[in-house]
């Protein structure tokens, strides 16, 4: 797949581009290598941390650091903490998520909540969808992570996502307002490029999804490339940016 030969940057999609049902996509690893570490994964993933992302994907045999890795659940708790320091959260989520709450001051709670916080949440039930519900109803802010219904799951199977979560919350709440921190939305591009440290016209972002991949990067002003039949892009080894103090110096 041919793309411009001024892109020196890539802010890369991980369900769907890089990965699919458990396994890396072909050509993923190769992609990586020739950019070189000109990259961020930049996910809706609500369910991991960073560092379990980057384990699970090394066991894959994709190497992408931690320090690459920006995922929606837990920037979206690292923005409440921010917010409102020691805020009374219900998590709905993973014990992954759980902990990242902890550590970032928050105080997981089942009853008076300040935010009720929706994840991927695989233990989702009626009694939990209860609780956010009334929390909610009683005033709680809503902070969702990742819109997506779905995501691409082995041999055309799809996996549920916090978007299906999320209407089944607002089925009991009516129509309210929340904060949305995955794609769509522009914090994680804006988090993804910061780790670049690249000027906008020169960054691409690269998925499968284009009302959240696409959209979002039209919104905030990025080039898209489109996964077309699995096949990667076509990255120019001649166009690798030196590294320079820790951050990334254009070619002269």
């Amino acid at each position: 797949m041919h793309v411009a030969d001024d892109i020196r940057g890539w802010l890369i999609d991980l369900d769907g581009t890089l990965i699919c049902g458990g396994r890396a996509m072909p050509g993923a690893r190769a992609f990586l290598d020739a950019c070189a570490g000109r990259f961020a994964v930049v996910s809706n993933d609500a369910e991991h941390t960073p560092a379990e992302l980057a384990s699970y994907l090394r066991r894959m045999g994709l190497e992408v650091p931690a320090s690459r890795i920006v995922l929606a659940g837990a920037v979206a708790l690292d923005d409440i903490a921010a917010r409102r320091p020691g805020a009374r959260v219900l998590v709905l989520a993973g014990d992954s998520l759980m902990r990242h709450a902890r550590e970032r001051g928050l105080v997981p709670v089942r009853t008076r909540p300040d935010i009720v916080f929706l994840g991927r949440d695989r233990r989702f039930s009626h009694a939990r969808l209860a609780l956010a519900a009334n929390a909610v109803r009683a005033g709680a802010e809503l902070v969702v992570a990742n819109p997506d219904l779905v995501h691409p799951g082995p041999e055309g199977a799809v996996v549920p996502e916090t978007g299906a979560l999320l209407a089944a919350l607002l089925a009991c709440t009516g129509p309210v307002s929340y904060r949305l921190i995955g794609k769509p939305e522009p914090t994680l591009f804006d988090a993804g490029l910061a780790l670049l440290g690249l000027p906008k016209r020169i960054v691409a972002m690269l998925g499968d999804n284009p009302r959240t991949d696409g959209e979002g990067a039209r919104r905030f002003g990025l080039r898209y490339v489109e996964i077309a039949g699995g096949v990667f892009p076509q990255v120019d080894a001649e166009t690798t940016c030196p590294r320079e103090e820790g951050v990334f110096a254009l070619p002269a």
